[in-house]
C-alpha cells in the first residue's frame, strides 16, 4: 500500500540554528556544530519557520515512510548534542589481573594494559569530537564525552569490543570494560 503524503514535524529550540541544504543537515548550538549527510535517504525537508521543520515523503510505501521517524530522530539527537552533549560511562571488570587504562593525546587515545594478564597493549583512537577521561568520582570507571551521539556510542563500543575474551569460556571469564551508563550531560 502506498501512502500519498506522510509528514513529521521537528521543533527547533531557542538558541539552535538548523540549516538544510541538499539534504545535508547542519546544526549549530552553544556546544558547537554537527553536520550529517542524509543524501542516501529519499525525504524532503521544508522549513516552515525558524523553529519548525517538516520532513515529508510523497507516495512512499511502509518502509519508506518509516525513514521519516529515523530522520527526525537523527536531527533531534544532533540538536540535543549541540545543546547538552552526551556521556557514556564504562566500568572495568576483572577477577584477578587489574586492568590498567591510560589516556593519551588529551583524551584522544585510550591504552588498555594487563587485560587478563596479557602483555599486549590495546590502543583505541576515539572518534572526532569525543574525549575520554578517567573518572575521579568512581574507581575503575572511564568517561566518554562528546556532542555527536553516534561518535560517542561508537567509541564506547570500540573500547568494549577490544576487550572481548577470546578462546575461553565467556561464562567464566567475565573480565572486560563494559558500558554501565548513558547520559545526556544537561539532564544531570
Amino acid at each position: 500500500m502506498k501512502y500519498i503524503h506522510s509528514t513529521e514535524n521537528l521543533n527547533v529550540p531557542e538558541g539552535v540554528h538548523l540549516e538544510i541544504k541538499a539534504r545535508v543537515v547542519t546544526v549549530t548550538g552553544p556546544r558547537g556544530t554537527l553536520t550529517k549527510d542524509l543524501k542516501h535517504i529519499d525525504v524532503a525537508f521544508s522549513k516552515v519557520s525558524e523553529r519548525l521543520v517538516k520532513v515529508h515523503v510523497h507516495h512512499g510505501d511502509r518502509k519508506h515512510v518509516a525513514t521519516l521517524k529515523t530522520v527526525k530522530s537523527l536531527i533531534h539527537n544532533m540538536i540535543v548534542g549541540v545543546t547538552k552533549g552526551y556521556q557514556y560511562k564504562l566500568r572495568y571488570v576483572y577477577a584477578h589481573f587489574p586492568i590498567n587504562v591510560v589516556i593519551n593525546d588529551g583524551g584522544k587515545t585510550v591504552e588498555i594494559r594487563n587485560f587478563l594478564g596479557e602483555k599486549r597493549v590495546r590502543t583505541i583512537h576515539v572518534l572526532d569530537g569525543v574525549t575520554a577521561e578517567i573518572s575521579k568520582a568512581q574507581k575503575d570507571e572511564l568517561l566518554i564525552t562528546g556532542n555527536s551521539l553516534e561518535n560517542v556510542s561508537q567509541s564506547a563500543a570500540d573500547i568494549q569490543q577490544i576487550c572481548r575474551v577470546r578462546n575461553k569460556d565467556i561464562r567464566k571469564f567475565l573480565d572486560g570494560i563494559y558500558v554501565s551508563e548513558r547520559n545526556v550531560l544537561g539532564d544531570e
